[in-house]
C-alpha cells in the first residue's frame, strides 16, 4: 500500500512538473531568447570595443611615427581627433604629445582638450585628477590667482592622492609672485596634511626654513 502510494505521488509530482512546463512555454522560450540577445549583445559589444581601440591605436601610433614639420596641421588633427574619441589610453597620450611638441600655440584649444579629458572621458578618479593637475601646471606660467585655484579647487577640496601637489603647486606660485604669506600658508597646509607626499612635504619645509622663515 505504501509502495502504490509513493508511486502515485510521484506520478502526481511529475505530472505537475509537467503541466507547469507545458503551461509556461512561451515564458520559458521569451526568457531563453531574452538571454541569448542579451549575451550576444554582450560579446558583440566587446568586439566593437576591441576593434575601437585598436583602430584608434593604429591612428595615434600612424601620427607620432609620421610627425614632422611638414605635417604638423594633419598631425595636430588625428591627434585632436584622438582627443574627442574619449579614450582612456590614448586620449591622454595624444594631448601629452601635443604639449611635448608644442604642436598647438593657442591656450584656449589646448585648455579645451584638457576639458574634453576631465569632463568627459570615463577615468578612474584619481587619473582624472592627475590630468586636472596637469591642466594648472600647463596654466601656471600664465594663469592668475583665481583661475589657478579655481583649476585646482576639485583635488584641494579632496583626500586626493595628488592633494599635496596641488597645495604645492600653489605655494610655488605666491612664492614667484612674491606673496610669501600666502605660500607660506600653503606650504604649511602640506606639513600638516597626513597623506602629503614625502617629498613634496619634505620640499616645503625646505622651502620655509630657507626662505620663509620668521
Amino acid at each position: 500500500m505504501d509502495e502504490e502510494t509513493t508511486i502515485i505521488d510521484t506520478n502526481t509530482r511529475n505530472e505537475k512538473i509537467k503541466n507547469f512546463f507545458i503551461n509556461n512555454k512561451k515564458n520559458f522560450i521569451i526568457i531563453i531568447s531574452i538571454t541569448l540577445v542579451l549575451v550576444v549583445g554582450y560579446f558583440s559589444f566587446d568586439e566593437i570595443k576591441k576593434r575601437n581601440k585598436i583602430k584608434l591605436a593604429n591612428q595615434y601610433n600612424s601620427a607620432i611615427i609620421a610627425f614632422n614639420a611638414a605635417e604638423k596641421e594633419n598631425i595636430v588633427n588625428k591627434l585632436t581627433d584622438i582627443v574627442n574619441k574619449h579614450d582612456t589610453t590614448y586620449s591622454p597620450l595624444a594631448l601629452y604629445f601635443i604639449l611635448d611638441n608644442d604642436l598647438i600655440k593657442n591656450k584656449n584649444e589646448i585648455n579645451n582638450l584638457f576639458d574634453v579629458l576631465i569632463n568627459q572621458t570615463n577615468f578612474e578618479k584619481e587619473i582624472n585628477n592627475l590630468i586636472i593637475y596637469k591642466k594648472a601646471l600647463y596654466n601656471s606660467d600664465f594663469a592668475n590667482e583665481n583661475d589657478l585655484i579655481q583649476i585646482l579647487n576639485p583635488i584641494i577640496n579632496s583626500e586626493s592622492i595628488w592633494k599635496s601637489h596641488a597645495l604645492y603647486l600653489m605655494a610655488e606660485y605666491f612664492y614667484s609672485t612674491n606673496e610669501y604669506q600666502k605660500a607660506k600658508e600653503f606650504f604649511n597646509q602640506i606639513l600638516i596634511l597626513p597623506s602629503s607626499n614625502s617629498e613634496i612635504k619634505l620640499k616645503s619645509q625646505k622651502r620655509i626654513n630657507r626662505d620663509l622663515g620668521e
